[in-house]
């Protein structure tokens, strides 16, 4: 491997375009300038676009419109982000179906496709199949490769570029010093994309396909996430048509974590993908979260069983007809039987078919019994009579009395109120201690007086599905799913029942009384028993040091879990204080931090925060909450110990492991969130304590 920067002198290059007495990398920056003009032409050809005259009506032209900003959106060039970040030059054609009589071209790998005003490629997108060798081609498998080039950037100038032989038996396999650069680039403002590092292992994940769900198990520093993101993007460039039609959806713990990840997607040229928490897809108008569950409450509001008691309830509105109905049509007079009526009824209970779904079908059964005898009668009645009888009086009357209306959210909040209607039908599911942790102390009158909980806000979704079906997507990415219970896991599976999944989440990292003990039992849950799980286990962000003394934690908190192996040795990532002045060795400790470059997180127990916070502001360093995008003024951020799952700074200042422990519920769960805590750094870690640390973190270091 050969590496080159601005200064180094080449006689001669491989490349195959361009003057060939201007030096490789000079070459090479003409090439970007080019691009960057033909991307702007691009966009200048659709900004220029008239539709006056090829609309048919101004419908059409608001929706024909609206496509176009997108599309500018789409080709916005930005001037920090590397328009391409390699090139492949191939020894054969790589396919006539993909690049016809390209033998010995060569292809620069980019974030979106650019070509030139005759139509011809000038950066090949990321995702095509082409690019795929940039990925996944190494020494021991060429994949016809003859040199893959990388580029370093330094603000958005190409400043180097790094060579690899892979064809050449000559040249032995070495580690790309760009490659790596870029992985440990400090990080300031939210989540970037990671298409310039994706490792083979990875790749696989974010090019399977779309009829398949997947499960990721990924430890601290894999990547998960941003192998779910991009595997959106990819399967948008696949499936662009379908997916258009019935929509993508990445789910998030909260909002923080999608303000951090928001800029991902649309730095890609993706800019439909919806992006939300569990909290808001089963929100309901009118009803807020006001209410919060002790632990063991919100374990069996949680708990698989709660969807057996609500089916349940929902059916125990029907009743079999005691009474015949009379059609009165005219001057003659129609006479259902109950037997005949209760025949149907049981018959649209065995089809097991949506409450609402069957509810409206009775009218329309009753009719057609109707309908029958007016035929055996001599009659000669058609559909328009069939509709008239199945909207009249006397059959409307029949299913509200049989199949009355259910209205979901009344439905839950009697199950919560009510102690004999929840014991009828909690009966052999739930024991009746866990019934009486459901019941509210003090029930509330009306829908809206309600103190709504999250899980109640689950509950009244499952029963909303039990009515009605609920919109399905094409493609769901769940993150951070350990943290989820059952139910909500059933909540997310209705989005995707005919779409597929992509499920992101870490077994070790799970902080919740009802974190997930399987990804099958998950996967079950979500509807997705038949998910190919993949498991990622090497890490490329916390350094090997820091992963390793989170590591000592799993024993106690996931045994049996395999421990991230890092590639990244960072001497002096890792450093572990006791001190008797704890704020004091704290503030000093996010000083020094912030004397580095990049981003600084201190991450301190929910009940420390105000006094950190206070502390702060009185030492004069700003700081941020989390999902507030750094500047060169704010680099700091402080971090609730619950809010900091899934985000990552350069260093991070731990304050206080015993207090962040000793916050939750029990000693697990504390341990757990500990080990989120840990691995956020990506450069270096400084934690600080004035109390004994946990046990389970083992000895002292050296």
């Amino acid at each position: 491997m050969s590496a080159h920067a601005p200064e180094t002198d080449i006689d001669s290059d491989s490349d195959s375009h361009g003057d060939s007495g201007a030096h490789p990398l000079a070459r090479e920056q003409a090439h970007l300038t080019a691009s960057r003009a033909a991307l702007r032409a691009m966009r200048e050809d659709v900004e220029a676009l008239d539709i006056r005259d090829v609309t048919a009506n101004w419908v059409n032209a608001i929706v024909l419109q609206a496509q176009i900003d997108d599309r500018i959106k789409a080709l916005a060039d930005l001037a920090h982000t590397p328009l391409f970040f390699g090139r492949l030059n191939y020894l054969h054609a790589p396919g006539a179906e993909l690049a016809e009589g390209a033998e010995g071209e060569q292809f620069y790998i980019g974030r979106r496709h650019v070509h030139d005003a005759d139509g011809d490629p000038m950066v090949i997108d990321w995702r095509a199949p082409v690019s795929q060798p940039f990925y996944r081609a190494s020494k021991n498998d060429p994949q016809d490769i003859a040199l893959r080039r990388r580029f370093g950037y330094t603000g958005g100038e190409l400043t180097a570029y790094e060579d690899e032989h892979l064809s050449d038996p000559a040249e032995a396999a070495a580690v790309s010093k760009l490659l790596q650069q870029e992985i440990e680039r400090p990080r300031v403002g939210p989540m970037r994309d990671i298409v310039a590092t994706i490792q083979p292992e990875q790749d696989e994940i974010v090019r399977s396909g779309l009829s398949g769900s997947v499960c990721v198990q990924g430890g601290p520093g894999t990547g998960k996430t941003a192998v779910g993101l991009h595997r959106v993007a990819y399967l948008l460039y696949a499936h662009r048509e379908r997916l258009a039609r019935t929509g993508t959806l990445v789910i998030g713990p909260n909002r923080s974590f999608l303000h951090y990840i928001e800029q991902v997607l649309p730095a890609l040229g993706e800019l439909e993908v919806k992006q939300a928490t569990v909290e808001d897809l089963v929100a309901r108008d009118g009803l807020e979260i006001r209410g919060t569950d002790a632990a063991a409450t919100a374990v069996v509001k949680g708990d698989a069983r709660m969807a057996q008691v609500l089916r349940r309830a929902v059916r125990s509105h029907v009743s079999m007809p005691a009474e015949p109905l009379m059609v009165v049509r005219g001057s003659r007079r129609w006479r259902v039987p109950a037997y005949e009526l209760e025949e149907i009824v049981a018959e649209l209970l065995d089809r097991d078919i949506r409450y609402g779904a069957a509810r409206d079908a009775l009218p329309q059964r009753i009719a057609h019994t109707v309908l029958v005898r007016m035929e055996q009668a001599g009659e000669a009645p058609d559909d328009r009579v069939q509709d008239a009888v199945a909207r009249g009086a006397a059959v409307k009357a029949a299913v509200k009395a049989v199949w009355p209306a259910v209205e979901p959210a009344k439905l839950v909040l009697r199950l919560l109120s009510d102690a004999q209607f929840l014991a009828e039908h909690a009966e052999g599911v739930l024991s009746e201690e866990e019934q009486q942790l459901l019941l509210w102390a003090k029930p509330f009158r009306s829908v809206k007086s309600a103190k709504w909980s999250a899980a109640d806000l689950v509950l009244i979704d499952e029963a909303a599905d039990l009515v009605e079906r609920t919109h399905s997507l094409g493609h769901v990415v769940l993150d951070e799913a350990q943290d989820l219970s059952p139910m909500q896991y059933r909540a997310v599976g209705r989005r995707c029942t005919t779409g597929s999944a992509t499920v992101l989440g870490d077994l070790a990292q799970g902080t919740t009384p009802w974190a997930t003990r399987s990804w099958d039992e998950a996967l079950a849950h979500l509807g997705k028993p038949e998910a190919a799980l993949e498991e990622l286990t090497a890490g490329f962000r916390v350094p090997r040091e820091v992963i390793a003394y989170a590591s000592r934690l799993l024993p106690s908190i996931s045994p049996g879990l395999a421990a991230v192996s890092s590639v990244r040795e960072t001497p002096g990532s890792l450093v572990v204080t006791p001190t008797p002045d704890l704020t004091a060795s704290v503030l000093d400790a996010c000083r020094a931090a912030l004397a580095h470059e990049g981003s600084t997180g201190l991450i301190a127990a929910d009940a420390r925060i105000p006094a950190l916070a206070e502390a702060l502001r009185a030492a004069e360093l700003p700081y941020l909450a989390p999902g507030e995008e750094t500047s060169a003024q704010a680099r700091l951020t402080l971090v609730p110990a619950s809010l900091a799952k899934g985000l990552e700074y350069d260093y991070v200042v731990l304050d206080e492991p015993a207090a962040i422990v000793s916050g939750e519920p029990d000693e697990r769960t504390g341990l757990r969130r500990l080990y989120v805590c840990l691995t956020r750094a990506v450069s270096g870690l400084h934690v600080l304590h004035a109390a004994a640390l946990p046990a389970a973190l083992g000895p002292a270091l050296p």
